[in-house]
């Protein structure tokens, strides 16, 4: 017979058995996360809290070893753990583009069967298949490649509007100029800036997502007059002094202070950059302050003379995280990979990213009533966009879209000639589908 003292502990832990949270029970587990982040962005203090410390708190039991780099430091990163088969076990990703390799190697895994019934929270457009014919990351937002940013103040005190045509925006280039101004400011000190946010519009306009398929299937070709065309029209807009080669530069953060502050009333980038104007929570203060974005807009290029595809716009599915496929199924870390997957592409965070960079989510359970006016006027920026078309970057490979990223380069700093760009990507591409 048991004594009353053993009998009252026995009791006692019991009852603390059923109270301790399960995750205490659990064995820790470790992941590794490459993770794609601007620190000097205004959400960063946000995100980290809101988004990397409270997963912590609510997930004990897993222990994220995290990496964040941003820019050419983070894709030369992910191509040196490729190269070395050391993947992390979640990684930020693209749909194609700089990360095909992932997708087309195998290098991470399907995760549609794991999303299951959860599913239904998503956009369907979201869910598609990427470059490798499967769900290899979950994307957090669709995102237009190029916006037209607008200072409409300054247009306004100079006596201008909102051109309609591209013969309308080289009109203002003379007003411009004896004003001392740019007409359009771009951050192309990198080379993809071009290409993703400029390029692959004009050649949504000009050439086509039909043309490119054509191209893509050894079909057609670069040197095709179509896609020479757009190399030339885009050549022309140097001439026009619509864009001056300062521009490549200029870093892809120094042009937003250029822009805030007024060199220019257009700002060429995708939607993305409007997270770099708005509040910054840790200082309360914002690169174009809430009481003045209203005089700030965003829309689409002018009318391209030749266009085909009238007001589209170049757009891919947005980025979002995938997972090694050396974790073993039915694994402890593939069960925590996905729960941080799950957690960074919910609504609790997506909401904070819709309110803190204006992303426009991928779920369709995410609302907010705490938008500042430049978030809300990229929602409403979508409504100007008749077709969405391809960025050159997701849908070819990078040995064949780095010639058209350097080549657009050296056209406007007049070091290579629209044709002969077109040669060189080619000559790039034969060699690349010679291999498939």
């Amino acid at each position: 017979m048991l004594k009353k003292s053993t009998l009252m502990l026995l009791v006692l832990l019991l009852v603390a058995s059923v109270f301790v949270p399960a995750t205490f029970a659990e064995e820790p587990v470790k992941i590794t996360v490459l993770n794609y982040f601007d620190l000097t962005s205004p959400g960063a203090e946000r995100e980290l809290n809101e988004v990397w410390y409270e997963f912590s708190i609510r997930n004990p039991h897993i222990i994220v070893e995290r990496e964040d780099l941003f820019l050419e430091p983070f894709h030369q990163k992910t191509e040196a753990y490729a190269a070395a088969d050391r993947l992390p076990d979640v990684i930020y990703m693209w749909p194609g583009g700089r990360s095909t390799s992932l997708h087309t190697l195998g290098l991470v895994k399907d995760l549609r069967p794991l999303l299951g019934d959860d599913a239904q929270y998503y956009q369907e457009a979201v869910l598609a298949p990427q470059a490798g014919g499967y769900l290899a990351e979950l994307p957090q937002t669709m995102t237009s490649s190029h916006a037209l940013y607008v200072n409409l103040s300054l247009l306004d005190s100079l006596g201008l509007s909102m051109p309609t045509t591209y013969e309308e925006l080289v009109a203002m280039v003379p007003v411009l100029q004896a004003n001392g101004l740019d007409t359009i400011l771009m951050g192309a000190q990198d080379d993809w800036v071009i290409q993703s946010c400029l390029f692959s519009m004009i050649v949504g306009r000009l050439v086509g997502d039909d043309k490119l398929n054509e191209i893509l299937a050894g079909e057609a070709k670069f040197t095709d007059p179509e896609f020479v065309g757009a190399l030339e029209f885009y050549a022309q807009m140097y001439e026009d002094g619509v864009l001056h080669r300062k521009i490549m530069q200029t870093s892809y953060a120094e042009v937003n202070g250029l822009f805030a502050t007024g060199r220019a009333p257009f700002l060429v980038d995708g939607d993305w950059k409007v997270s770099n104007f708005l509040t910054d929570q840790t200082t309360g203060e914002a690169l174009i302050p809430v009481d003045k974005q209203d005089e700030f807009a965003m829309t689409i290029f002018p009318a391209v003379p030749g266009e085909i595809n009238h007001a589209s716009s170049s757009g891919v599915v947005g980025v979002g995280f995938g997972m090694s496929s050396k974790l073993e199924a039915g694994s402890a870390k593939e069960a925590a990979a996905w729960e941080l997957i799950k957690w960074l592409q919910g609504p609790e965070v997506q909401k904070m990213r819709l309110e803190t960079a204006g992303t426009i989510p991928s779920r369709v359970d995410v609302v907010s009533d705490q938008l500042e006016p430049l978030v809300i006027e990229r929602i409403r920026y979508y409504e100007d966009i008749l077709v969405t078309t391809e960025v050159l970057d997701n849908i070819f490979e990078g040995e064949v879209y780095t010639p058209i990223n350097i080549g657009l380069q050296e056209i406007g700093l007049g070091f290579a000639t629209p044709m002969e760009v077109a040669e060189r990507t080619q000559e790039a591409f034969d060699d690349w589908f010679a291999r498939q």
